[in-house]
């Protein structure tokens, strides 16, 4: 699962851990300690997320419950300050609006639907 922050981007998967545990990895030093301050996070040059950590499954299900309940903005991309996270992140909205039929503000031509 890509959970897309806006202050931390991360990879969350159920990979070289025990059942009641998750990997929570990461491209960018210090995004996974910005949401878990106690997490032991490994550095590797040798797989596709630099940045790792093993965590407790229900830590992580806290820790998203958190974000999710501090919410305040009305737009996501207005809220990311960090220019380098904030174009990662509108290339990943330009891609996902190209899969979605008609565009992100949908385009009708004489009361037909037009993708």
């Amino acid at each position: 699962m890509w959970i897309m922050l806006n202050d931390a981007f991360f990879s969350i998967v159920h990979k070289d851990c025990a059942e009641d545990e998750l990997l929570v990895r990461a491209r960018r030093k210090g995004d996974i300690e910005r949401v878990f301050p106690e997490a032991k996070v490994n550095e590797t040059i040798r797989n596709d997320y630099r940045f790792r950590a093993v965590l407790k499954r229900e830590r992580v299900i806290e820790a998203i419950g958190n974000e999710l309940r501090s919410i305040h903005y009305g737009n996501f991309k207005d809220s990311v300050k960090d220019n380098t996270l904030h174009n990662a992140y509108m290339s990943v909205w330009s891609d996902m609006e190209r899969i979605q039929q008609g565009g992100a503000y949908g385009r009708y031509i004489r009361g037909r639907f037009i993708s």
